[in-house]
């Protein structure tokens, strides 16, 4: 079934929002009493089905209601900084938003090629890969902040910084990191974080550690952070 978001629903009849209307019955031409999946981002599912395919208000009645009663037993935050090529960034939110993330935080630090993003458009990535991977929680995308706001943020769980550099304090994340904990891991951009934003962070409390022995770009590192904390939960 084809699936749209929704995150205003409450009732068993829904008028889904002109862009959705006209995406259901122009593009997807789909017709009275044809089924889909309202997904609200926040744990519900709706099945529904079409009783009125009209292009700029479909209205549809729900048939079913699936929910998820909590999410994972663990919060996973990531904080990125942008890159300078957006089409990066926007694979990073897509493929972070499969993998299963609690919280994305865009942030500028010292070295940051893009110091400004457009958060409406990168809102309806994360909507699309919330939608295709049928998860029953979207992700915050958060609005962009500087590094020492960031580091100074409220966080009871875990916090680690990730970085380029050699140095001895550096662990892999997966001899630091235990099952089940929250965490908030920050990935620098492509000039990677200054040594003093490193020090910086770990006199707030942050760990600093390594994702792989390769030096990967800004939004792999995101991504590979993602993979490994879902793989050890």
């Amino acid at each position: 079934m084809h699936i749209f978001y929704t995150p205003d629903i409450n009732t068993d009849f829904y008028t889904l929002s002109e862009e959705e209307s006209k995406h259901c019955v122009k593009v997807l031409r789909m017709n009275v009493g044809e089924k889909m999946i309202l997904i609200d981002g926040k744990g519900k599912h709706y099945i529904s089905e079409i009783i009125d395919n009209h292009p700029k208000r479909c209205s549809v009645k729900v048939t079913e209601i699936v929910e998820k009663q909590n999410r994972k037993a663990y919060n996973f935050q990531i904080a990125l900084a942008p890159t300078k090529n957006n089409v990066r960034f926007e694979t990073f939110l897509e493929k972070i938003t499969e993998i299963g993330v609690d919280e994305i935080i865009p942030f500028v630090s010292r070295f940051s090629e893009r110091k400004s993003i457009k958060p409406e458009r990168l809102e309806k990535v994360v909507i699309a890969a919330t939608k295709q991977s049928k998860a029953f929680f979207k992700p915050i995308f958060q609005n962009l902040i500087s590094f020492e706001e960031l580091i100074n943020t409220d966080f009871s769980g875990k916090k680690y910084i990730a970085h380029c550099y050699d140095a001895d304090t550096k662990k892999p994340v997966k001899e630091v990191y235990k099952k089940g904990e929250d965490v908030l891991i920050l990935i620098g951009p492509e000039g990677d974080f200054s040594i003093e934003e490193i020090q910086l962070a770990v006199k707030k409390g942050f760990t600093e550690i390594s994702l792989s022995d390769a030096r990967l770009r800004t939004e792999t590192a995101g991504i590979v952070a993602g993979v490994i904390i879902d793989l050890m939960n």
